[in-house]
């Protein structure tokens, strides 16, 4: 078995990010891996009218999500030495935008936070739960205990 070569931290900026970072850093210095850090903005576009004219339609905090995520993203990335290059910030569903990151950038371990799930969430499943199922390398879910 060959070492782990390229290392994606995929943050969602929670409580428990640190923890799952600190795995990342721990084992990116163990394998003397390259390490990547990506989080994925929700496309969240606001288009009901039930609330009358208090909210403009079409309202898109996208912009506004992505700009909070990059100043976010620039400070794990300064913490743990990861150059600028290997910083991705992709809008769209996380479950689906980590796979297809990982696979387009040669990732061979994907490290991410997963919280036990139970009653409802387990049957509508979690990003830790797709990515494990749908990633074509090694995925490490740290368990985050609330």
């Amino acid at each position: 078995m060959q070492p782990y070569q390229n290392i994606l931290l995929a943050t969602d900026f929670s409580a428990h990010a640190e923890l799952v970072a600190e795995r990342a850093k721990d084992l990116a210095d163990r394998y003397q891996a390259k390490l990547s850090v990506l989080h994925v903005v929700d496309n969240l576009p606001i288009t009901d009218s039930t609330y009358g004219p208090i909210i403009p339609f079409d309202v898109d905090i996208t912009e506004q999500l992505i700009a909070a995520a990059k100043q976010k993203l620039a400070k794990i990335a300064e913490r743990l030495k990861i150059p600028e290059d290997r910083c991705w910030i992709e809008v769209g569903s996380p479950k689906a935008e980590i796979v297809r990151v990982a696979a387009a950038e040669n990732i061979d371990l994907i490290v991410l936070g997963s919280h036990s799930r139970k009653g409802l969430g387990i049957l509508l499943g979690s990003t830790a739960s797709s990515v494990i199922l749908h990633a074509k390398c090694d995925v490490l879910a740290v368990r985050l205990v609330e």
